[in-house]
């Protein structure tokens, strides 16, 4: 089973893939850890995401579709892919769906966590002392929500149409979060 996880940053879309990797023996895909790893290797590609971050900004699609292709294509991780994260834009949602017919895989599940303005602030403060997150500054969440809000308006529209995109209200408990996901797994 593939799953897209969708929203804004501090949505909760980490803690509810978390849980679906254990309830479902699965992999989770996300990109903000794949991006963060690669900074931490002080790799090439690496310097061009710090950039990008730093900027508020999302980081250029080819360099995250290249990142992605790798894990789809991992025999392992077939069928139990979880997408925390990603797409984020139309360009990255049309290259999962192509990388995932040609691996022989599909999205069975898309759930669009939807959380307002205030909530993700406060949730991001919380995960800035708790986790000490160098992305977690306020006014970078701020921009990054905003770029959010706008680069993914044709995401939403363009996976809101399937029969298998849910939309849950992310201001929720993250246990309330849960239990609706687990209804429409039918798990």
């Amino acid at each position: 089973m593939n799953v897209i996880l969708f929203g804004p940053p501090g949505a909760g879309k980490g803690t509810q893939a978390k849980y679906l990797v254990k309830k479902l023996n699965a992999f989770q895909i996300s990109t903000g850890d794949i991006l963060r790893d690669e900074i931490q290797k002080n790799s090439e590609i690496g310097k061009k995401i710090i950039n990008d971050m730093k900027d508020g900004k999302f980081v250029n699609d080819e360099i995250v579709n290249e990142l992605v292709k790798n894990l789809i294509f991992d025999p392992q991780k077939k069928d139990k892919l979880i997408f925390d994260g990603y797409p984020r834009s139309l360009s990255q949602a049309k290259n999962l769906d192509l990388l995932l017919n040609s691996a022989n895989q599909k999205i069975d599940f898309i759930f669009f966590l939807n959380v307002n303005k205030d909530t993700i602030i406060k949730r991001i403060e919380k995960r800035k002392i708790i986790e000490k997150r160098s992305d977690d500054d306020i006014n970078t969440i701020l921009k990054r929500y905003d770029t959010y809000m706008e680069t993914t308006k044709p995401v939403l529209e363009f996976y809101s149409k399937n029969p298998n995109f849910y939309e849950i209200d992310g201001n929720l408990k993250i246990e309330q979060i849960t239990v609706k996901m687990d209804v429409f797994l039918n798990v």
